[in-house]
């Protein structure tokens, strides 16, 4: 697991390092998406979470879920596109999961990807995940996890 800043990166998961968000691609087709530990330590404590319903389809780079901390109220912009197969009841009554747990149980939504194969390719994945986010985060001016 690659460590920048004190952040957490998984290097099995697939990043859009723009947005702050992972994807990762299960054994059944369908994907998870989440908020990556950088993003929970810009937004501060998560205090709600609002997921597109199930049965939904949602664009790539466009709102799965809406999260609200203290501090900042805003979309987490879906990876790649597909139909919202799940979302996770947990953290709808736990929205705190998202920031102590971000990539195991602090998922958001598991979607079954339109196109995985023509968009995953634009994702950041092992050992150029580190240096995406460093980068990042040197031009953000994070101090760190």
């Amino acid at each position: 697991m690659a460590s920048v800043k004190n952040c957490n990166l998984p290097d099995d998961l697939y990043y859009n390092v723009e947005n702050n968000v992972w994807v990762r691609k299960e054994a059944d087709g369908t994907v998870t998406v989440g908020m990556t530990a950088y993003a929970c330590a810009l937004a501060g404590e998560v205090v709600a979470y609002t997921p597109k319903k199930v049965g939904r389809t949602v664009d790539q780079n466009k709102s799965c879920a809406t999260v609200e901390s203290g501090k900042w109220v805003g979309p987490v912009k879906t990876p790649v596109a597909g139909e919202v197969v799940a979302i996770n009841d947990a953290v709808a009554v736990k929205p705190g999961t998202i920031n102590k747990d971000p990539y195991g149980e602090g998922w958001l939504v598991k979607l079954k990807p339109s196109n995985w194969d023509g968009e995953s390719g634009a994702l950041v994945t092992g050992a150029a995940v580190a240096t995406e986010f460093e980068t990042k985060m040197n031009a953000d001016g994070f101090a760190g996890c």
